[in-house]
């Protein structure tokens, strides 16, 4: 399959461009440091869609467009978007539906953080499987200085990631960690200095391209499963080794005994 949708204009708050078998979302929305408006959560959910069905895809990268991640939602808009519970209601449902569809991608997800990555851009980082960024990062969710509390929903997704001792921080005490905090705390995976960033988010997607797709879909499928505290049914067990059909494992095995690079199919 090809690239199933065009390049975003240069206006859109979310940007759509692909590189070969990466694609790229840009956060963008000048002037408000990228903050989410809901018309952004939909396009989210939407591309994300798209994205997820496509099986030439092979890596999503999310970055904000400048200086910045993003700085949270759109807080003019609440007054006019979010002002009633049902209004509310519907909002976070949005949010929640572009924060899973993220989450949830077959194909693994980089977000690469710059800057400000606050609130709702906190939210859509900690939903990629890899967090890379840079001196500059700066982590937090202080929003009781808003007057309002964090939807149960988003929480629990940055309690899976960030623990409950890290959220609490952030939430009650309406903390901003610093880049080498968040890494401490496992929030990203690793922070390098600003002029580096570029160079390591390529050399991580590189190295993501470098595998097996089918094996990179399989280790997302059980990071996500044995998230939860259940034992495995003897049926999962055998799923485990669904590997052994592949063409691309047979390549693997092939390769490192040959002792050349293997050329993998996604088959």
């Amino acid at each position: 399959m090809t690239n199933t949708v065009p390049a975003s204009a240069p206006e859109a708050k979310i940007r759509f461009s692909r590189n070969d078998a990466v694609a790229t979302l840009m956060l963008a929305n000048p002037g408000k440091l990228n903050a989410i408006d809901l018309a952004m959560w939909r396009e989210l959910s939407r591309l994300m869609a798209v994205i997820d069905a496509d099986e030439s895809i092979r890596c999503v990268l999310i970055q904000g467009e400048g200086e910045h991640f993003a700085a949270g939602g759109d807080l003019e808009e609440f007054v006019v978007a979010r002002a009633t519970l049902e209004q509310a209601l519907v909002y976070h449902e949005e949010v929640a539906a572009a924060l899973n569809a993220i989450r949830h991608c077959v194909h693994p997800t980089l977000a690469m953080i710059r800057g400000n990555c606050i609130g709702g851009g906190l939210e859509i980082a900690a939903s990629c499987d890899l967090r890379i960024c840079d001196a500059s990062a700066r982590f937090g969710a202080p929003i009781n200085k808003l007057g309002f509390s964090m939807y149960p929903g988003e929480m629990a997704m940055l309690l899976k990631v960030c623990g409950q001792a890290t959220v609490a921080e952030m939430l009650l005490e309406a903390r901003i960690l610093d880049a080498e905090e968040a890494a401490r705390k496992n929030i990203v995976n690793r922070v390098v200095a600003p002029e580096a960033l570029q160079t390591e988010v390529e050399a991580a997607l590189r190295r993501i391209l470098a595998g097996a797709p089918r094996v990179a879909t399989w280790h997302k499928q059980w990071l996500r499963r044995l998230a939860h505290d259940t034992p495995l049914s003897e049926d999962e067990k055998k799923s485990a080794f669904a590997f052994l059909e592949t063409e691309d494992y047979r390549e693997g095995l092939a390769a490192f005994l040959e002792k050349r690079k293997p050329v993998f199919s996604g088959k």
